[in-house]
């Protein structure tokens, strides 16, 4: 005879099992978000394609503007795990900064969210739209450029490149991986070249 379970027990499986439905939802919502844009979700959608219910959705997010920050948060993590801690195994850098863009070109042709680029998705929708979600889709961008200039500045400072304007450089390269996202939507199977002859210019020895 089985052991009665303990109130400690239920509620850790239940946390648990919230947490796993949790994953479920916002794996669909960054699918439907990279393809529609995050005003394209909603709990009745998403309970739609997942299967569940639209309450049970509801309870986990509360509001559609709480499932949209989490969806953008989602989205983040997923983009740090298969662009920028990849990277991390290659020297600072002009190494690092290709396999940035190399493992960035794997993220948005394979592409890890349906839609491609995540970023790409909803920065046009929500640029001009003060308020949280905007302010996290911004931040995001930024410590993406933020990321590339730090390692052109390492280029620089090791002297594997000319010194150029790092910031502006980096803002450049991002504005492009943008356009190419939207390239490769388009059926461009040359812009993952194109980004890489970009980058090679920038990239001029000393």
């Amino acid at each position: 005879m089985e052991s009665p379970s303990v109130p400690g027990e239920i509620t850790d499986k239940r946390l648990i099992r919230g947490a796993r439905t949790r994953q479920l939802v916002l794996a669909r919502a960054v699918d439907i978000a990279s393809l529609e844009n995050l005003e394209a979700l909603s709990f009745g959608h998403l309970a739609a394609d997942v299967g569940l219910s639209k309450a049970g959705i509801q309870t986990l997010f509360r509001t559609k503007e709480q499932l949209q920050l989490a969806t953008v948060d989602h989205a983040r993590d997923r983009f740090i795990a298969e662009v920028s801690q990849p990277a991390r195994t290659k020297p600072h850098g002009v190494q690092r900064l290709r396999e940035l863009i190399d493992r960035w070109i794997v993220y948005a042709t394979t592409p890890v969210f349906e839609g491609g680029c995540f970023q790409a998705a909803n920065l046009s929708e929500f640029d001009s739209r003060p308020g949280p979600i905007r302010d996290a889709l911004v931040r995001n961008q930024q410590q993406w450029v933020d990321l590339l200039a730090y390692e052109l500045g390492r280029a620089v400072e090791a002297g594997e490149i000319a010194p150029l304007d790092t910031d502006l450089a980096a803002f450049q390269i991002a504005a492009v991986l943008l356009s190419v996202n939207t390239a490769l939507r388009l059926g461009d199977t040359t812009a993952a070249d194109k980004i890489h002859r970009i980058v090679d210019g920038l990239l001029v020895r000393r």
